[in-house]
C-alpha cells in the first residue's frame, strides 16, 4: 500500500512536469501572432467585429493565462475603416487552475490609451449597435436542424445544475489616459470624457474596494468643461444585488458659457447605497458645497423599478446669495435695494419624484425676514410653483425693480420744474390769479412687465405675513393669494390692516396678447389718506379717514400706458378731515367784504380748514377722473362741487360752491360781517393747477361773486319796496314792481 502511494505520487509529479513542459513548449514554439488572420475572421463571424491587430500579441499559459495586446483597434464589420475603439495596451492574466473551480483570480488589469468614439448618425443609428451580433448565415438552407433520437423524436432536455456565479479576485484595475467621445448628428450635441484615469485596490466580492477616478468632462451645447475627481470605497454583493459606495467624495471645477466666464468649485460626499432587491437607494451623510454655499442632508429613493419617489432633508448654512449667483455668472434683475439677498439660510424636509420636488417644514431666513411653510415644484418641466408660507415681515419694495422709479423721476423732471415754478408763485391770497393747469407728463413709459416670463408662469401662492411693506405702505397681518397659468394671473385675495384701517383687493393680469390687460377691485375702510399720500412721496392736500370702493381696468406695459388707459368707477368718503393750507374763512370773508364794499383790516381764520366729510363719485375715462358730485361738510359751511382730476399730468380743475349755514354772529372784522342776507347763498370758488398745490390752487370766482352781488341788490330793493309801500297797495302790484328790477 505504501508502495502504491509512492507510485501514485510519482505519476502525479510526472503529469505535472508534463503539463509544465507542454506549457513551456506552447509558449516558446507557438506564436499567436502567426494566427492574426484567423483571430480577425473569428471576430467577424462571432461578434461582427473588425479587429485591427497592429501590434504584437504577448501571452503566457501556465500558471497564469496571460494576454497583452498592443496598438489594437475595433470597428464594426460593416464599417471596417471607421474604428470606434483604439487601444495602446491591454494587459491581463488569469490563474489557470482556479478557472476549473469557476473562480477568476487575476493579477493587475492594465488599460492604457483607450479611445472610444461613439457616433449616432442622422438616422438615429449608433456605430456600436451591431457589435456582438454573429454574422448571419450565408444561405437560408444551411440552417442547422435540431438533433433527433433514434425514433425520430427530439431528445429530451437535460436537467443541469444551476451554475454558480463566478468568484472574482482581481489584484487591481488600472486605466490610464482613456478618452470617450460621443456625438449626435441629429441634434449636433457632443460630449467628451478625456484624461480618464482609474486606479483600484483588490477587487473581491463583499470586500471594500478602494478606488480613485479622475477625468475632464465637456459638452458643446452648452459649452461646458469640468474637472472631476471621485474617490471612495466600493462594496458589492451580486447575490443580494446590493452595492455600496462608502466615504465617497466627488470634487472638481466647472466652467463654461452658463457661468459667463466664472468658475464654480464643487464638492459632494457621503455614503451611497443601491439595493436592487428592495428597489431602494440612499445617500446619507450628504455634504455639498458650491463655492461659498454649504449644505448638509440625506436623500432616500424607493420604487426604483416603477415611479421613483424620494424623501430626505436639507440644511443650508447662511450665505450671501447675491455673491453666490455672481460667482457662477448669474445676474439678478435690478432691485431697489442692492443689499438684498445677502443673508439666506434654509432647513427643510425633501420629497418628490422624477418631475417634482417639494420642500416641507421650511425654516427660511432671508435678510431680515423669517418664513415657515411649504415650497415646491409640482411639475419641474412646466415650472409649476406651489408656495404656502407664513412670515414675520417682508419689505417687498426692497426686492422690486428700482429702475422704473429712476426712469419715472427722469420722465417727470420737466413736470417737477413746472410744479416748482407754480408752487413758488402760489399764494393763499384771494386776489392772485389762478395757477395754470399742468401740461407735463407725470409717468414713465419704460416697460415694466417681463411678458415672456409671465406667460410661462404656473403659480399657486399663499402668503401670510405679520407685516408687509408694499409701495412704501406698512401692511399689518397681510394675506396674499396669487394664482397664474397659461398667461393669466389673478390676485385672488390681498388683504390687511393699514394705519389702523383695513383694506382688501382683487386683481387680474392677462398677458396672452402683446398688450397686457389689467383689472382691479379695491376696498379701503378707515385708512388715513394723508399717510397713503406721504408714503408715495406726495404732499397731502387733505387729512382724514378714507373709505374707498373702486373697480378699474387698464392696459399696457408702463406707468404711462396704465394711466392713459385707466377706466372704471370709484366712490370715496373722507371723514374727520382737514383741508390743509386752505383758509376758506379768509376767502369767504374777502368775498363778503367785497359785497359790503369794505376793505379787510386783517387776515382771518386759521391755517387749515377742518371738515366733517368729503365724498363723491369718480368716473375714469382714459386717465381722467370726472367727479360730478363732490360734497364736503365744514362747520358752518357746506361745499359742493364738480370737476376733473387729470391723472396723466396730476392736475385738477374744479368749480366749488360754498354755502354759509352755521354761526351767523358778527365776525371780528366788520368788513366781512355775515348777516341774514348771505344765508343760503352759494359762494363760488375755482380750483385749478397741480394736485400738489392742494387748496393753494383755489380762488374766489369773481364772475360768480358779481352775480351774487346783483342778486343781493335786487333783494335789497325788494326789501325797500316792502318797507315803503307796506299794506297800501295790493300784493299783485308789489310783485309787478319787484319784477321790473330783476336782473335779466
Amino acid at each position: 500500500m505504501k508502495a502504491f502511494g509512492k507510485i501514485l505520487g510519482i505519476v502525479i509529479l510526472a503529469l505535472l512536469l508534463l503539463v509544465v513542459a507542454a506549457g513551456f513548449i506552447l509558449t516558446h514554439f507557438f506564436n499567436p501572432n502567426d494566427y492574426k488572420d484567423e483571430i480577425r475572421q473569428l471576430a467577424r463571424d462571432k461578434a461582427n467585429l473588425e479587429l485591427g491587430l497592429k501590434g504584437d500579441i504577448g501571452w503566457s499559459l501556465f500558471p497564469w493565462l496571460g494576454l497583452e495586446l498592443h496598438d489594437t483597434s475595433v470597428a464594426s464589420a460593416s464599417t471596417p475603416n471607421k474604428p470606434f475603439a483604439d487601444l495602446q495596451l491591454l494587459g491581463l492574466s488569469v490563474r489557470v487552475l482556479p478557472l476549473l473551480r469557476r473562480q477568476v483570480q487575476m493579477s493587475d488589469i492594465r488599460v492604457e490609451g483607450l479611445t472610444l468614439t461613439l457616433i449616432r448618425d442622422k438616422n438615429g443609428a449608433g456605430n456600436w449597435e451591431n457589435i456582438g451580433k454573429p454574422a448571419q448565415a450565408s444561405a437560408a438552407g444551411t440552417q442547422p436542424t435540431a438533433p433527433q433520437g433514434a425514433s425520430g423524436e427530439a431528445p429530451k432536455a437535460q436537467v443541469r445544475d444551476i451554475p454558480q456565479p463566478l468568484q472574482l479576485d482581481i489584484d487591481s484595475l488600472n486605466v490610464k489616459n482613456a478618452r470617450i467621445d460621443f456625438s449626435d448628428e441629429q441634434s449636433g450635441k457632443q460630449y467628451g470624457v478625456e484624461g480618464l484615469d482609474l486606479n483600484t485596490g483588490a477587487i473581491r466580492e463583499s470586500s471594500s474596494i478602494p478606488f480613485k477616478l479622475s477625468a475632464y468632462l465637456s459638452s458643446n451645447q452648452p459649452l461646458v468643461r469640468a474637472k472631476t475627481e471621485l474617490t471612495g470605497s466600493l462594496r458589492f454583493d451580486r447575490a443580494l444585488k446590493r452595492y455600496q459606495l462608502e466615504d465617497a467624495k466627488l470634487s472638481g471645477e466647472l466652467a463654461g458659457d452658463p457661468l459667463q466666464g466664472k468658475t464654480a468649485t464643487f464638492s459632494a460626499q457621503g455614503q451611497l447605497l443601491l439595493d436592487q432587491a428592495a428597489q431602494i437607494a440612499e445617500w446619507t451623510g450628504l455634504k455639498l458645497s458650491i463655492n461659498q454655499l454649504r449644505a448638509l442632508g440625506e436623500l432616500k429613493a424607493r420604487d426604483l423599478d416603477k415611479e421613483p419617489k424620494f424623501t430626505g432633508g436639507l440644511s443650508i448654512a447662511q450665505f450671501n446669495l447675491r455673491d453666490f449667483l455672481d460667482g457662477i455668472g448669474q445676474s439678478l434683475p435690478a432691485m431697489a435695494d442692492s443689499n438684498t439677498l445677502t443673508r439666506l439660510e434654509l432647513a427643510a424636509r425633501l420629497d418628490g419624484g422624477l418631475n417634482s420636488v417639494n420642500l416641507g417644514d421650511i425654516k427660511l431666513k432671508l435678510d431680515d425676514s423669517t418664513f415657515s411653510g411649504n415650497l415646491g415644484l409640482a411639475d419641474i418641466a412646466k415650472q409649476a410653483w406651489r408656495v404656502q408660507l407664513s412670515g414675520d415681515r417682508l419689505d417687498l419694495d426692497r426686492y422690486l425693480p428700482g429702475k422704473a422709479v429712476k426712469d419715472a423721476e427722469a420722465t417727470s423732471s420737466s413736470r417737477k420744474a413746472e410744479v416748482d415754478a407754480t408752487l413758488a408763485s402760489a399764494t393763499t391770497k384771494g386776489d392772485s390769479p389762478l395757477p395754470n393747469a399742468p401740461t407735463q407728463q407725470a409717468w414713465s413709459d419704460t416697460p415694466l412687465l417681463p411678458l415672456a416670463r409671465l406667460r410661462g408662469l404656473d403659480l399657486d401662492i399663499a402668503l401670510n405675513l405679520g407685516q408687509l411693506t408694499l409701495d412704501k405702505l406698512p401692511i399689518e397681518n397681510a394675506v396674499l393669494k396669487l394664482h397664474g397659468q397659461n398667461g393669466q394671473l389673478s390676485l385672488d385675495d390681498m388683504r390687511g390692516e393699514l394705519y389702523d384701517g383695513r383694506f382688501n383687493a382683487k386683481a387680474s393680469l392677462d398677458v396672452r396678447q402683446d398688450v397686457p390687460l389689467l383689472s382691479a377691485q379695491k376696498h379701503i375702510a378707515g385708512v388715513p389718506i394723508e399717510r397713503i399720500l406721504e408714503a408715495q412721496g406726495q404732499k397731502p392736500p387733505v387729512t382724514g379717514l378714507l373709505d374707498l370702493d373702486a373697480d378699474l381696468t387698464t392696459q399696457g406695459n408702463s406707468q404711462k400706458a396704465w394711466i392713459d388707459n385707466l377706466n372704471g368707477n370709484a366712490r370715496f368718503d373722507i371723514s374727520k378731515g382737514v383741508l390743509l393750507n386752505a383758509n376758506l374763512e379768509e376767502q369767504l370773508c374777502r368775498g363778503i367784504a367785497t359785497l359790503n364794499r369794505k376793505t379787510l383790516s386783517a387776515e382771518h381764520g386759521g391755517k387749515d380748514t377742518p371738515f366733517r366729510e368729503l365724498q363723491g363719485n369718480l368716473t375714469f375715462r382714459n386717465g381722467v377722473a370726472s367727479n360730478p358730485d363732490l360734497k364736503a361738510s365744514v362747520p358752518g359751511l357746506t361745499v359742493k362741487g364738480n370737476g376733473d382730476l387729470d391723472l396723466r399730468v396730476l392736475g385738477m380743475d374744479y368749480r366749488l360752491g360754498v354755502i354759509i349755514e352755521g354761526d351767523k354772529s358778527d365776525m371780528p372784522d366788520p368788513a366781512c360781517e355775515v348777516n341774514k342776507r348771505y344765508a343760503g347763498i352759494e359762494w363760488p370758488l375755482r380750483c385749478r393747477g397741480p394736485l400738489e398745490l392742494g387748496a393753494k390752487a383755489c380762488r374766489l370766482d369773481k364772475d360768480g361773486v358779481g352775480q351774487i352781488a346783483a342778486q343781493l341788490a335786487g333783494q335789497r330793493l325788494n326789501d325797500k319796496i316792502d318797507e315803503k309801500l307796506g299794506d297800501k297797495v295790493s300784493p299783485e302790484l308789489k310783485d309787478a314792481l319787484k319784477n321790473l328790477f330783476k336782473k335779466k
